[in-house]
């Protein structure tokens, strides 16, 4: 028996029959020979972790753009937050926690530069349908790995499609908007304790607003420093998630949902529509458009850009320019961007 194996065994015995087991994958794109030593979901996990995508997370804005502070969360430090979560509650339910995790630190490989700023600008440069976590799944799929993708299991692709949910419910009501395993869904719910407990210290941080704005109804329910509202969120979806007709459903109570969706939208409002975050989300937005208008019409340049970052122009796959040049622009960091943007588009000294 291979130590896959023995993990797996391990798995069956522990696991509760709501969890996707390692061994129950309904396995990948293109099959392949099964590890010795690593699970599905744990492979999974470490081709994320050593792609180039997750690697340029660390340079990509959260909510504020380019930061001087060091203890700003940036996406990377978003997502492993999110993971930190999802394998709390996965722990606690008796699910898959490599599962969960992989799921987590896949969810965001897609996201633009400059937050959502970044993918405003390309829902109106390039389709109005974009979306980072449809980006998300186009690079595992394809863009890693020079083309060829990182060949992932169904379960950790269809929970990176459906982690994310915009402002509508945490847990919606179509089943359809929800992944086909139970790790997929709390990933789901915790990328949003995560954000709004983070995206709100940043905030504080950085004084867009006062501690004493925020309504003290949220925080006297939820918890009033971070560690107190992390505990509560994460305790209460585990206490009140339960059975229902053969399955776990995931449920928060009353009393902390309305509270989480009372500090959104005092989030939204305050912070990710202030006028200090929304003028630099423009400055990035004029930055993206004018990049992509140029690569559409500077063939050369762009080969030699993908070439530099090791993205082909996935081995022939994508006649379309514009969905080059949209990977491209999808795939810069922050400050990549920022680069960039001077040397074409900033005068240089004679030497």
């Amino acid at each position: 028996m291979s130590i896959r194996e023995e993990f797996e065994r391990r798995e069956s015995n522990f696991m509760s029959p709501y969890g996707c087991p390692s061994a129950a994958t309904r396995g990948r794109l293109h099959p392949e020979k099964p590890c010795p030593v690593r699970s599905a979901f744990q492979l999974d996990r470490d081709r994320i972790v050593y792609s180039n995508a997750f690697r340029r997370l660390k340079h990509k804005t959260q909510v504020f753009l380019t930061p001087m502070g060091d203890d700003y969360r940036t996406r990377l430090t978003h997502t492993l937050e999110v993971a930190q979560i999802a394998r709390t509650v996965s722990r606690a339910l008796f699910l898959n926690e490599d599962l969960a995790e992989a799921i987590a630190l896949g969810h965001d490989l897609g996201h633009t530069p400059f937050g959502h700023s970044g993918e405003t600008a390309l829902k109106e440069i390039f389709d109005p349908h974009f979306s980072h976590n449809e980006q998300s799944l186009r690079v595992v799929d394809v863009l890693e790995n020079n083309g060829r993708g990182l060949n992932l299991t169904y379960e950790v692709r269809d929970g990176i499609l459906k982690h994310s949910k915009g402002f509508g419910k945490i847990i919606p009501d179509d089943p359809a908007e929800m992944a086909c395993t139970v790790e997929g869904q709390i990933v789901r719910i915790a990328d949003i304790m995560a954000y709004l407990n983070h995206d709100l210290d940043d905030a504080i941080r950085s004084g867009v607003v006062r501690y004493n704005q925020v309504p003290s109804s949220c925080l006297d329910v939820i918890g009033h420093d971070h560690s107190s509202r992390a505990t509560t969120m994460i305790r209460d979806l585990i206490s009140s998630s339960r059975d229902g007709d053969g399955r776990l459903e995931l449920h928060l109570s009353p009393r902390i949902h309305d509270a989480m969706m009372e500090l959104r939208g005092f989030l939204y409002d305050n912070v990710y529509r202030s006028e200090r975050v929304h003028s630099e989300f423009l400055k990035a937005k004029k930055i993206l458009s004018e990049l992509y208008a140029y690569f559409l019409e500077n063939g050369d340049r762009l080969d030699e850009e993908l070439a530099s970052l090791d993205m082909a122009r996935c081995n022939g796959q994508d006649r379309d320019t514009r969905r080059v040049v949209c990977d491209f622009v999808a795939s810069m960091t922050d400050r990549y961007a920022l680069n960039l943007y001077e040397r074409l588009f900033f005068p240089s000294p004679l030497i």
